[in-house]
């Protein structure tokens, strides 16, 4: 698998600019504003999974799912440290599918690792591992500069990839959490809206 093998040589090499070693301040902004309750509630792309041990503190039903080995194992490790469970997979997760559907999305690194060429593949991921009305907790990477990863997620380009026939859009917090280079987020909460398309 090419991309197990990119993302595992990255975690090996310790070439992992995008982990601040520490929960989003942007989660903790969901949470305190209860706009994120417990929940059933999935973590594609979690890396090290600072955000799993602190929805799992708070009583979430967690599943986070990363292609590559070491940072599952990482997250299970600290799991078992806390004494906290939460359902961790190594898989991809163009070719995954969970039994039950998630009420809630925490999507912070995947979007803006992936090649543009996969986002519409990955928005119709998110949409199908939604309930009904289920909310997509977005963080949106602003680059301003060509190439990637991390690729640029420019807000036009993303309000058609998340079309308003399938997601209602509401900012509901700005943020300018920086990231190397200048890198930050805008963050936006969509409402999965029973479609057609």
């Amino acid at each position: 698998m090419h991309l197990n093998n990119e993302w595992e040589n990255r975690y090996q090499q310790r070439q992992t600019g995008w982990d601040r070693g520490e929960v989003s301040s942007n989660l903790l902004y969901w949470i305190e504003s209860e706009l994120l309750q417990p929940c059933r509630i999935l973590i594609p792309g979690c890396g090290n999974g600072y955000e799993v041990l602190a929805l799992a503190e708070k009583g979430f039903d967690v599943v986070a799912i990363d292609i590559a080995p070491t940072p599952v194992e990482n997250i299970r490790k600290a799991l078992d440290a806390k004494k906290l469970t939460a359902d961790i997979i190594q898989a991809d997760f163009f070719t995954w599918n969970s039994e039950k559907p998630f009420d809630a999305i925490y999507e912070q690194t995947s979007l803006c690792a992936l090649n543009p060429e996969q986002w519409v593949s990955y928005e119709k991921s998110l949409y199908h591992w939604l309930k009904p009305e289920g909310k997509l907790f977005a963080q949106f990477m602003q680059t301003n500069v060509e190439g990637g990863p991390p690729f640029h997620c420019d807000i036009s380009i993303m309000s058609e990839l998340f079309i308003t026939q399938r997601w209602q859009w509401s900012e509901q917090h700005e943020t300018q959490v920086v990231h190397s280079e200048n890198k930050y987020e805008k963050t936006f909460l969509l409402e999965k809206i029973n479609s057609v398309l």
